[in-house]
């Protein structure tokens, strides 16, 4: 495998892109990321600059508050419909890597949901992303 970057015209991988990446990284789903990213960074660095102001904001003394936009939403009497079955019992699960083995045991345990996790347990790393796809 040699280390050269795959590009598109929004999105370049510049990690080493061998057999498995192209299983996973077909030219639908390179598209349909390249789409997903021209869509929403311009949006994502106007979220990452307000971030910046944000803290800057709170540094100075500023205290966060909740938005006008939700003060319909705080103020209404309103209620859910109810709590959806799968949801009812969530006392025994297991949250776990995207790792066969991790998942093996999950499946076999006696608990009532397997969360994968896609974060933490990744650090993040592109092989185990890549691994946790198949």
């Amino acid at each position: 495998m040699t280390e050269q970057a795959t590009t598109t015209d929004e999105l370049a991988f510049i990690r080493p892109y061998g057999e498995q990446e192209k299983q996973i990284l077909t030219a639908e789903a390179v598209e349909f990321l390249t789409e997903l990213v021209t869509h929403f960074t311009p949006q994502r660095n106007k979220l990452l600059a307000a971030r910046i102001q944000q803290q800057q904001d709170i540094d100075n003394g500023t205290l966060p508050d909740f938005i006008s936009e939700t003060a319909s939403i705080r103020d209404a009497d309103w209620k859910i419909r109810g709590i959806p079955a799968d949801l009812q019992d969530r006392r025994v699960e297991i949250t776990g890597p995207v790792e066969r083995k991790m998942v093996i045991n999950a499946l076999n345990a006696n608990v009532k949901v397997f969360m994968a996790d896609f974060e933490d347990s990744l650090a993040p790393d592109w092989n185990k992303v890549i691994d946790g796809q198949n």
